[in-house]
């Protein structure tokens, strides 16, 4: 955009002012949610269709937790590429190209008819869809000042719910009246309509035609960041880094139990048929969208009310690990609602501290290193997903119960919120034209 330059630059000004400033960004966060949307809408249509491949194609618990474990080693690997490539080839193109990737690889899962199969397909897929988060979060770094950069994350991982709310409504629906394999055709090809819109609305903002002046001016009111691309042993050798990447280690996992299990646990516990399962999850995730929001919104407001950045996020971390504690006794709700309201309340308090930490990696890092150090975070995270596919599959082919899943899903985010204080008492940035521990 010919009126502005890359190195423009103002004083930062009161939040209130973003009333009078202009609203594009917020049309980019919208695009960001929807593919979002889209994404966990692909990987969750297996765990909905659970019981009927099995029934169909005559897997075992230990059979789906290989599965999943193909899905999140593929995502593991993809994440370091992936999110390298994305620094690389910016967010226009990356995310572009990751998009048509894993909507492909969804539909292919239709084609399969063999456990081989469902493998090849369940990799391709996670490979893919390891774009996702670091294009999102550096797409946010871009159009975002740091004080709402929490809330904007807050608002399109929120995303995560709604295509887990919708995915339980639809894919049931189509799966009685077409067969499974159209579920997968129908969720895959979605991807091929935000790809359209994401072509015509997405530019970075100092080459973006519809951003005004002031609302420019406002997204780059944070101090200029170093230019320059960051090697990888660079930014492991900062103890940032590692915060960052042992929180998803330890966190996501337990997102994943909820994802890809909690379908199973309500009909297997509650009886509930695959017709029947769809209004129960709809709770649980509109119960985490308000939790996504919310935990956004919380350490924004304290930002703006004067807290420092460490405190306001590392205190609604807090808060958020302590809302999940309750999940502890979801295995052992006698009523269907109890363990749904429980589990919901967890999902809630995961997402809050998911787009939290997430926002972390932009409190820490410059732009041109958000996307890679999301990418060994969300590494980290996949690898800590596959040994909890692994373990939840053996626990339950050995025993039936969910018991010691959910005694671990309660206790991971107090855990993670000590282990991320010990490394990082003081939210700093990272510095990066130094090696060391800083």
């Amino acid at each position: 955009m010919s009126h502005l330059t890359a190195g423009t630059t103002s004083p930062a000004q009161p939040a209130r002012a973003s009333l009078k400033i202009g609203h594009f960004r917020w049309v980019i966060c919208a695009l960001l949610l929807f593919g979002t949307t889209k994404n966990y809408m692909d990987r969750q249509v297996l765990g909905v269709l659970k019981g009927t491949l099995q029934h169909d194609l005559g897997w075992n618990e230990i059979d789906y937790g290989n599965l999943v474990f193909a899905f999140q080693a593929a995502y593991a690997v993809g994440l370091v590429v992936v999110g390298r490539l994305m620094d690389r080839l910016g967010t226009r193109l990356g995310y572009a190209l990751t998009m048509v990737f894993w909507s492909l690889a969804a539909m292919a899962h239709a084609v399969a008819g063999s456990l081989a199969g469902f493998t090849a397909a369940r990799a391709a897929l996670g490979f893919g869809e390891s774009g996702i988060f670091p294009a999102s979060i550096k797409t946010t770094a871009e159009w975002f000042p740091q004080k709402e950069r929490a809330l904007a994350t807050g608002i399109f991982n929120a995303g995560t719910n709604v295509g887990a709310i919708i995915t339980p409504l639809v894919v049931p629906w189509i799966t009685i009246r077409l067969g499974w394999r159209w579920a997968f055709i129908f969720t895959g090809a979605l991807g091929f309509v935000w790809l359209v819109f994401w072509l015509i609305l997405y530019r970075k903002p100092e080459e973006h035609p519809r951003l005004s002046r002031q609302e420019f001016d406002y997204i780059r009111s944070d101090p200029a960041p170093p230019p320059g691309r960051v090697p990888w042993l660079r930014l492991l050798a900062h103890r940032q880094t590692w915060a960052v990447m042992s929180g998803k280690f330890i966190t996501d996992p337990i997102w994943w139990f909820y994802l890809f299990w909690a379908p199973d646990f309500l009909e297997r516990k509650h009886g509930l048929s695959l017709a029947q399962i769809g209004v129960p999850i709809m709770v649980i995730y509109v119960i985490a969208d308000a939790g996504s929001v919310a935990g956004g919104w919380l350490s924004s407001w304290l930002i703006r009310r004067g807290w420092s950045v460490n405190l306001g996020r590392k205190i609604t971390m807090l808060i958020c690990a302590a809302c999940v504690v309750p999940v502890i006794e979801a295995s052992q709700a006698r009523g269907l609602w109890a363990a749904v309201l429980l589990i919901g309340l967890a999902a809630a308090a995961h997402q809050g501290f998911s787009a939290n930490m997430y926002t972390l990696v932009t409190d820490m890092f410059p732009r041109e290193a958000v996307a890679s150090v999301v990418g060994l975070a969300g590494m980290a995270g996949a690898v800590g997903g596959m040994l909890i596919a692994k373990v939840v599959g053996y626990i339950l082919q050995t025993t039936g119960s969910y018991v010691v899943p959910f005694l671990i899903a309660g206790a991971a985010y107090l855990v993670a919120v000590s282990v991320i204080q010990l490394l990082v008492p003081r939210l700093e940035p990272a510095k990066l034209t130094e090696t060391g521990s800083g």
